[in-house]
């Protein structure tokens, strides 16, 4: 599989083209930043940069999120001829006090967008133009999903509840995100398992509370609470295959009031990482065993709780090949890379769930700096190199007209 080169140089050279008009929106999503499910401004740019664009634009009841739809002119009809595409672009920022010192930095006290949304916003705007523009010659349909509340709450699950995924219902679905920790402008993913799921812990220890001179008077649920934790170490250590691997943490702990209080409750906060189901069902029970179990032993009272967060993020060998592919026609060997998989999450898993397709990152490390060092996603200095973009539409718009072409062949 292989993406010919005149085909690859016209939308690198749609990319560069497009790079100002990119940089303009990005910049003022990331100096106007939103949080969660319902971000009606930064929606509100998004559907001004696609204004008088030959899109149908479908809108949901749980969020700002939508659709925007573009037929082909060679089988992108409304009655269903031709393949669908599916390409997404996510739009919320994160709840952080940004500290990059840029003349666009964010506006918003206690808001920034740390995590690249702002440009794959962008980039999506920009491929959605440069496919608008070749229409005529789409051999199918593109579906191009704008997606609020990447960060945490599900914004992906609630647009497919929503139903926006379902007229026309995309045989594929591709995302791309930016790494300020990858050399600039190189593709990379890998196929099958790229990212954890992620669940929430929560657990109460109740025990009795006291003078903390006399502790024999009471039932201490501190350490309690600390043998949990021990022992939850202990469990992902001994009794989960090294092979498929997971991270259980708890990172906070919460009791008492005074120096000389023994309190009657600790509250326990962590997260859970694995990348399979599997091993994810596994370490459910083991965290509502051991919190009961332990507690009752002592005789106190143990209460778990696990808020279900993302599925584990697969991507299709097919898809893959296919974003693989691209990546190396628009910029030789060097264009893409294999990684391993990364306990990160990514809510682009429910519509990976729900058809066949793949997710890459796409290297944004800022000019002279060391990719290594460089702050990383969700770190409030944290900044990219915005020419990115430029590969980033390239990227979308080579994807999406392979697949249009010729499916995963």
């Amino acid at each position: 599989m292989s993406l010919d080169f005149e085909t690859a140089t016209g939308w690198a050279a749609v990319g560069e083209a497009s790079l100002d008009e990119a940089i303009d929106l990005r910049r003022a999503i990331h100096a106007d930043p939103e949080i969660g499910l319902h971000c009606p401004r930064t929606s509100d740019k998004i559907k001004a940069a696609l204004a008088g664009l030959p899109l149908d634009i479908r809108e949901g009841t749980s969020t700002t999120g939508f659709v925007a739809i573009l037929r082909g002119g060679r089988g992108g009809d409304a009655g269903g001829n031709g393949r669908t595409v599916l390409l997404r672009g996510d739009m919320d920022a994160l709840p952080m006090q940004e500290e990059t010192g840029l003349p666009f930095a964010s506006r918003t006290d206690g808001a920034m967008h740390a995590c690249g949304h702002d440009s794959h916003t962008a980039m999506l705007v920009g491929a959605a133009k440069a496919l608008c523009a070749r229409r005529e010659t789409l051999a199918g349909t593109v579906v191009f999903m704008f997606q609020p509340g990447e960060e945490g709450h599900h914004g992906a699950r609630h647009m497919i509840a929503d139903g926006l995924l379902d007229d026309p219902l995309p045989e594929a679905g591709f995302a791309l995100h930016i790494s300020p920790n990858m050399a600039m402008g190189t593709v990379v993913s890998r196929a099958g398992t790229l990212m954890a799921s992620t669940d929430t812990l929560r657990a109460t220890i109740t025990g009795r509370g006291g003078h903390a001179a006399m502790p024999h008077d009471c039932l201490d649920p501190l350490p309690i609470a600390c043998e949990i934790v021990t022992a939850l170490q202990v469990y992902v250590a001994r009794q989960v295959a090294v092979t498929d691997p997971a991270v259980l943490s708890i990172t906070k702990l919460n009791a008492g009031s005074a120096h000389n209080v023994i309190p009657s409750t600790v509250e326990m906060l962590g997260t859970m990482r694995t990348l399979s189901e599997r091993t994810r069902e596994q370490l459910r029970a083991a965290f509502t065993r051991m919190v009961e179990g332990i507690a009752a032993a002592h005789g106190a009272v143990g209460e778990a709780r696990i808020e279900e967060g993302y599925p584990v993020t697969v991507n299709d060998p097919r898809a893959t090949a296919l974003m693989k592919a691209c990546a190396t026609g628009l910029n030789g060997e060097k264009g893409w890379a294999v990684m391993p998989p990364m306990m990160g999450a990514e809510d682009f898993s429910y519509v990976l769930q729900k058809l066949p397709g793949a997710m890459a990152f796409i290297g944004a490390a800022p000019e002279g700096s060391d990719p290594r060092t460089n702050p990383p996603l969700h770190n409030t200095r944290m900044t990219i190199d915005e020419r990115v973009m430029a590969h980033g539409i390239a990227m979308h718009c080579a994807v999406a007209e392979r697949f249009l072409e010729n499916g995963f062949d």
